[in-house]
């Protein structure tokens, strides 16, 4: 982690967003006090946000699948379960 003056900050911001845009964080200080880290944002996927809601209770998922989710694929043959079983074999 890398620490960085609010003056030397301001003077070079750009190439500090371009650290951290690659993943690192920078601590910023003020006269020789940490005062923020800059941090990378890191976006979820829609099934942790969703899984975020049903942990702290904002909505409920009785188990069937969602309406509007694209159907499932058809295939021929044996599905995987029974190829497996017979892989074991």
């Amino acid at each position: 982690m890398e620490t960085v003056g609010v003056r030397e900050l301001k003077s070079n911001l750009s190439r500090y967003l371009k650290k951290v845009r690659l993943g690192e964080k920078i601590v910023v200080t003020d006269r020789k006090k940490e005062v923020a880290v800059i941090l990378p944002c890191v976006k979820e996927t829609d099934e942790e946000e969703l899984l975020q809601l049903i942990q702290r209770g904002l909505v409920h998922w009785s188990g069937g699948k969602p309406a509007g989710m694209p159907s499932r694929i058809s295939s021929r043959g044996k599905n995987v379960s029974e190829a497996v079983l017979e892989d074991r074999k």
